[in-house]
């Protein structure tokens, strides 16, 4: 017997918009998409402060054993090269991939070519993540040899994407100095 305090607790009031679709939707739909725009709004958070750093900014690094918004960046779409390049189907590091060597600086690098290594690295990850069908995050993927279930890969990147992308965030703001526009809610001015 259902109590009333269920049914209430369940009714959404008709007067009230929804930002998303009605719950009917199956849990791994409401995940994917979920997924999908966390991972937008890190690529977005990233072009925002990569943005405000000077060119030769992009690959100065804090101190000699530190990485540069250049190296995090190179870093980053080699980690989605082989990770998103044939998602399901691959071992999600890629025998080609040399990890090492996006941690070498990249001298002489031009902005556009950094920008080019970050939209090619999204574009890989989207296109998978658009590949999915919720049927497919029961499914088991390889990394590194070792056998993931696709969900577990998924929140790995995620998070390993944010770390680096606040490290992005956290250098070009000290580059960008007194000329920084904040990338979130400001903080507010003493009156």
């Amino acid at each position: 017997m259902e109590s009333s305090l269920g049914r209430e607790a369940t009714k959404v009031p008709s007067d009230r918009p929804t930002a998303r679709p009605p719950m009917s939707d199956d849990l791994a739909t409401i995940y994917l998409r979920d997924v999908k725009e966390r991972f937008r709004a890190h690529k977005k958070l990233g072009e925002g402060a990569i943005r405000q750093v000077y060119d030769r900014g992009l690959t100065d690094r804090l101190d000699p054993d530190s990485n540069s918004i250049a190296i995090l960046v190179k870093h980053l779409a080699g980690n989605m090269r082989s990770r998103w390049t044939s998602f399901l189907t691959t071992d999600g590091e890629k025998p080609d991939r040399n990890r090492d060597a996006e941690f070498e600086d990249a001298p002489g690098l031009r902005r556009e070519e950094l920008f080019e290594w970050w939209d090619d690295g999204w574009a890989r990850l989207f296109e998978a993540l658009d590949q999915l069908t919720p049927a497919d995050l029961s499914r088991t993927i390889i990394i590194r040899g070792h056998p993931r279930p696709v969900v577990e890969a998924i929140n790995t990147q995620l998070a390993h994407y944010a770390y680096h992308v606040g490290q992005i965030v956290q250098l070009a703001r000290h580059l960008a100095g007194p000329r920084w526009t904040t990338l979130s809610i400001p903080k507010r001015k003493p009156d």
